[in-house]
Protein backbone atom coordinates (compact mmCIF):
# COMPACT_ATOMS: atom_id res chain seq x y z
CA UNK A 1 0.00 0.00 0.00
CA UNK A 2 1.28 3.42 -0.75
CA UNK A 3 0.07 6.80 0.49
CA UNK A 4 0.20 9.05 -2.21
CA UNK A 5 -0.14 12.96 -2.71
CA UNK A 6 -0.93 14.72 -5.49
CA UNK A 7 -1.00 18.76 -5.07
CA UNK A 8 -2.45 18.00 -1.25
CA UNK A 9 -4.61 16.03 -2.20
CA UNK A 10 -3.99 12.12 -0.32
CA UNK A 11 -4.61 9.14 -2.19
CA UNK A 12 -4.53 5.48 -1.03
CA UNK A 13 -2.86 2.82 -3.46
CA UNK A 14 -2.99 -0.95 -3.69
CA UNK A 15 -2.07 -3.36 -6.00
CA UNK A 16 -4.01 -6.52 -5.21
CA UNK A 17 -3.39 -9.72 -7.09
CA UNK A 18 -2.68 -7.80 -10.31
CA UNK A 19 -5.54 -5.43 -10.00
CA UNK A 20 -4.95 -1.62 -9.06
CA UNK A 21 -6.91 -0.15 -6.53
CA UNK A 22 -7.31 3.42 -5.87
CA UNK A 23 -9.11 4.61 -2.74
CA UNK A 24 -10.54 0.96 -2.57
CA UNK A 25 -11.55 1.69 -6.25
CA UNK A 26 -10.76 -0.64 -9.21
CA UNK A 27 -8.56 1.46 -11.96
CA UNK A 28 -8.39 0.18 -15.21
CA UNK A 29 -4.95 1.60 -16.77
CA UNK A 30 -2.52 0.59 -19.26
CA UNK A 31 0.90 3.15 -19.62
CA UNK A 32 3.34 2.93 -22.95
CA UNK A 33 7.06 4.63 -22.84
CA UNK A 34 6.93 6.99 -25.74
CA UNK A 35 10.33 8.14 -24.86
CA UNK A 36 12.61 9.04 -21.71
CA UNK A 37 10.25 10.56 -19.03
CA UNK A 38 7.46 10.63 -21.50
CA UNK A 39 4.22 8.53 -21.26
CA UNK A 40 1.04 8.17 -22.71
CA UNK A 41 -1.28 6.66 -19.83
CA UNK A 42 -5.23 5.56 -20.67
CA UNK A 43 -6.66 5.13 -17.31
CA UNK A 44 -10.68 4.13 -17.05
CA UNK A 45 -10.72 4.98 -21.25
CA UNK A 46 -9.61 8.44 -20.63
CA UNK A 47 -6.11 9.17 -22.19
CA UNK A 48 -3.17 10.87 -20.51
CA UNK A 49 0.12 12.44 -21.48
CA UNK A 50 2.71 12.34 -18.72
CA UNK A 51 6.41 13.49 -18.64
CA UNK A 52 8.31 13.23 -15.58
CA UNK A 53 10.14 16.83 -15.13
CA UNK A 54 11.98 16.30 -11.36
CA UNK A 55 12.16 13.74 -8.60
CA UNK A 56 14.21 14.07 -5.53
CA UNK A 57 16.95 12.39 -4.80
CA UNK A 58 15.41 9.50 -2.92
CA UNK A 59 12.72 9.29 -5.81
CA UNK A 60 9.23 9.65 -3.32
CA UNK A 61 8.42 13.27 -4.88
CA UNK A 62 8.38 13.20 -8.29
CA UNK A 63 7.64 16.73 -10.16
CA UNK A 64 5.34 15.67 -13.85
CA UNK A 65 3.52 17.10 -15.94
CA UNK A 66 -0.06 15.85 -17.20
CA UNK A 67 -1.66 17.08 -20.48
CA UNK A 68 0.39 20.44 -19.27
CA UNK A 69 -0.37 20.90 -16.17
CA UNK A 70 2.34 20.62 -13.65
CA UNK A 71 1.60 18.43 -9.79
CA UNK A 72 3.95 17.59 -7.03
CA UNK A 73 3.77 13.79 -6.16
CA UNK A 74 5.33 12.36 -2.78
CA UNK A 75 4.75 8.99 -2.42
CA UNK A 76 5.19 7.64 1.07
CA UNK A 77 5.08 3.48 1.80
CA UNK A 78 4.42 1.47 4.66
CA UNK A 79 7.57 1.87 6.07
CA UNK A 80 7.15 5.58 5.82
CA UNK A 81 4.39 6.01 7.31
CA UNK A 82 5.28 3.58 10.27
CA UNK A 83 8.64 5.91 10.68
CA UNK A 84 6.13 9.05 10.78
CA UNK A 85 4.05 7.18 12.83
CA UNK A 86 7.21 6.86 15.76
CA UNK A 87 7.63 10.07 15.11
CA UNK A 88 11.04 9.63 13.41
CA UNK A 89 10.51 11.22 10.13
CA UNK A 90 10.99 14.20 12.12
CA UNK A 91 14.46 13.42 13.36
CA UNK A 92 15.69 12.23 9.79
CA UNK A 93 14.62 15.47 8.54
CA UNK A 94 16.05 17.29 11.07
CA UNK A 95 19.68 19.30 9.59
CA UNK A 96 22.22 21.12 10.65
CA UNK A 97 20.94 24.44 9.43
CA UNK A 98 24.68 26.54 9.88
CA UNK A 99 25.75 27.04 6.03
CA UNK A 100 29.63 27.10 6.23
CA UNK A 101 32.08 28.29 3.01
CA UNK A 102 33.23 25.10 1.47
CA UNK A 103 36.88 26.11 0.51
CA UNK A 104 38.48 29.75 1.97
CA UNK A 105 37.45 32.25 -0.49
CA UNK A 106 36.16 35.53 -0.85
CA UNK A 107 32.38 36.37 -0.01
CA UNK A 108 31.27 38.04 -3.63
CA UNK A 109 27.67 38.75 -2.90
CA UNK A 110 25.31 37.77 -0.51
CA UNK A 111 21.86 36.82 -2.18
CA UNK A 112 19.28 36.80 0.37
CA UNK A 113 17.99 38.59 3.73
CA UNK A 114 17.39 38.02 6.44
CA UNK A 115 13.88 36.54 7.44
CA UNK A 116 14.03 35.11 3.30
CA UNK A 117 12.21 31.79 2.91
CA UNK A 118 14.25 29.58 0.93
CA UNK A 119 13.81 26.45 -0.97
CA UNK A 120 16.32 23.63 -1.91
CA UNK A 121 18.56 24.65 -4.49
CA UNK A 122 18.53 28.34 -3.96
CA UNK A 123 21.26 30.34 -4.08
CA UNK A 124 22.21 32.20 -1.05
CA UNK A 125 25.82 33.51 -1.41
CA UNK A 126 28.78 33.48 -4.20
CA UNK A 127 31.65 32.41 -3.30
CA UNK A 128 35.05 33.16 -5.19
CA UNK A 129 38.06 30.58 -4.42
CA UNK A 130 40.74 30.26 -7.22
CA UNK A 131 39.36 32.76 -9.22
CA UNK A 132 36.06 30.91 -9.87
CA UNK A 133 32.69 32.13 -8.52
CA UNK A 134 30.78 29.19 -6.56
CA UNK A 135 27.46 29.37 -6.28
CA UNK A 136 26.34 28.41 -2.22
CA UNK A 137 22.94 26.53 -2.29
CA UNK A 138 20.44 25.78 0.37
CA UNK A 139 20.53 21.80 1.29
CA UNK A 140 16.53 22.59 2.23
CA UNK A 141 13.67 24.56 2.90
CA UNK A 142 14.52 26.97 5.47
CA UNK A 143 13.78 30.53 6.85
CA UNK A 144 17.26 32.59 7.12
CA UNK A 145 17.64 33.53 10.36
CA UNK A 146 21.19 35.36 10.63
CA UNK A 147 23.90 36.41 8.02
CA UNK A 148 27.28 36.14 9.25
CA UNK A 149 29.34 37.46 6.52
CA UNK A 150 29.54 40.67 4.54
CA UNK A 151 30.12 41.70 0.97
CA UNK A 152 34.03 41.43 0.15
CA UNK A 153 34.97 39.67 3.72
CA UNK A 154 37.49 36.76 3.13
CA UNK A 155 36.65 33.71 4.79
CA UNK A 156 38.04 30.81 5.75
CA UNK A 157 36.93 26.62 4.87
CA UNK A 158 34.40 25.94 7.56
CA UNK A 159 33.59 29.92 8.39
CA UNK A 160 30.45 30.26 9.26
CA UNK A 161 28.06 32.33 6.34
CA UNK A 162 24.72 32.00 7.23
CA UNK A 163 22.72 30.54 9.77
CA UNK A 164 19.09 29.42 9.23
CA UNK A 165 15.78 27.97 10.69
CA UNK A 166 13.47 24.84 9.44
Amino acid sequence: MLNIKVNEQDFIFNLLSGTALLDGKPVNADVVKLEPNKYHLLINNKSFSVELLDKSENGKTLFISVNGVKHEIAIKDKYDALLSQLGMDKLMGAKNNNVKAPMPGLVLRILVNEGDKVKKGDALVVLEAMKMENSIKAEGEATIKRIAVKPQQAVEKNTLLIEMEA
